[in-house]
């Protein structure tokens, strides 16, 4: 993927994973924009090399929550 494809897609990914989170925490959207950007998986999936954006929003706030509750971060296998 060349890397202006990547930049167009992000954001389309972020806001899925953000709407996931206002649904799911009961935040605000400035919460839920700060608990994504202040996160391990945001560096990971702002990386397009590490591939985690082919991952569904649900599936990255579960990866997220996990991070969260637990304070490590792990890509699946």
């Amino acid at each position: 993927m060349s890397k202006a494809q990547f930049e167009a897609l992000l954001p389309l990914i972020i806001t899925a994973l953000v709407h996931k989170i206002i649904e799911r925490k009961q935040m605000s959207q400035d919460e839920a924009i700060l608990y994504l950007y202040n996160s391990e998986l945001y560096s990971v999936l702002d990386d397009e090399k590490t591939k985690v954006w082919h991952y569904s929003a649900e599936k990255l706030f579960l990866l997220l929550d996990e991070e969260k509750t637990t304070g490590k971060f792990d890509l699946p296998e």
